[in-house]
């Protein structure tokens, strides 16, 4: 008999919820998968069957091959599914395009899986829905009370003066973020503010996502994808801004085109962190909340038992419990399991 409160639990590939038979975005190959979202820590190749909501699919498809179309199932936010013993359903996240949170109902108890979330408004998919329940998974990356994000639109024209700085010193302006989401909302924050100064190049790791993100309505701006024939004169030249994942920083790619360089990044709220990356200009935007934004979002759901995971969890639990919720690491309540416990 399984306990009410244990509508999921954590095995060895990951979050699973027994009454249902299914797991949620497992670290290993599992007969039924329910996915969050696209980023390659919640979508892992090698699935029977996956189940996300339908915007994000094309993700998918890109982010885990062709051999998983067929494999792949779509639902509309908020449409119920039975499996097993449970009702299901998908929820607005609000993190990046098709990005949900997924409610399980049994027995009169509704565990809702965060998986990853943020609370500011982003232009490039739907925004955050909080979902009464009674069990909370959620994420706490960003955990502590030093992250308090800035406005995004202002940090969009700090780009925009830093970029315009660039150009007037002839150098070229090189801003890495995330290829999924992060380069997109950044691209359309941007586009929001006016007419760009000069071109944009995409990497094209960023420019295969903003693809996908038009095919499924979202309205960014034109860019041109950079490729082995761009020269760096002409590009400096033209005063031009290059988005480009984070991981090509420390390679070649940033001394093929010297310049000044860029982080867009939650992380970037601590200095050092910049420093030790060697950044010319650090960017203080993220895809997920902020502290405030996760006690707020779990005060919101009216939860009393918090299972918290990823980044700052210990933190977390010990502010929630302080005020009277039944809070736990995930890890700790699970520490069997030592395949979790080292996951993250």
């Amino acid at each position: 008999m399984i306990n009410v409160q244990d509508l999921v639990v954590v095995r060895e590939n990951g979050l699973y919820c027994p009454s249902g038979d299914f797991y949620i975005d497992p670290h290993r190959p599992v007969a039924r998968a329910l996915i969050t979202h696209g980023h390659s820590d919640h979508a892992r190749a090698g699935s029977q069957t996956y189940i996300a909501e339908r915007s994000g699919l094309s993700i998918l498809r890109h982010r885990l091959g062709d051999d998983a179309h067929a494999r792949l199932q779509g639902v509309a936010y908020g449409e119920t599914l039975f499996l097993g013993e449970t009702r299901v359903s998908f929820h607005p996240a609000g993190h990046v395009l098709g990005s949900a949170q997924i409610r399980i109902e049994h027995d009169g108890h509704v565990t809702v899986v965060s998986g990853d979330y943020k609370t500011v408004l982003d232009p490039t998919c739907v925004p955050l829905e909080v979902v009464p329940c009674d069990t909370f998974i959620t994420e706490s990356t960003f955990g502590l009370p030093i992250y308090r994000f800035p406005d995004s639109e202002k940090v969009a024209g700090e780009i925009l003066q830093w970029w315009e700085v660039c150009r007037s010193n002839g150098k070229i302006a090189t801003l890495f973020a995330y290829s999924l989401g992060k380069a997109q909302r950044i691209l359309k924050t941007l586009s929001l503010l006016g007419a760009f100064p000069a071109p944009i190049y995409t990497h094209p790791a960023v420019e295969a996502i903003n693809e996908l993100y038009r095919q499924e309505g979202v309205n960014l701006p034109d860019t041109r994808l950079l490729t082995s024939e761009h020269k760096a004169q002409t590009l400096r030249q033209e005063g031009a801004l290059i988005i480009a994942p984070p991981g090509l920083a420390e390679n070649s790619f940033g001394r093929r085109f010297e310049g000044e360089s860029a982080f867009l990044s939650g992380w970037m709220q601590v200095r050092g962190i910049r420093r030790r990356r060697a950044l010319d200009r650090g960017f203080i935007v993220s895809d997920h909340a902020d502290f405030q934004g996760l006690i707020k979002t779990v005060e919101g759901t009216g939860a009393r038992r918090v299972l918290v995971t990823h980044g700052s969890a210990q933190a977390l639990v010990r502010y929630l419990q302080e005020r009277g919720l039944q809070a736990f690491d995930l890890k700790d309540l699970y520490s069997h399991h030592e395949q979790y416990a080292g996951e993250e």
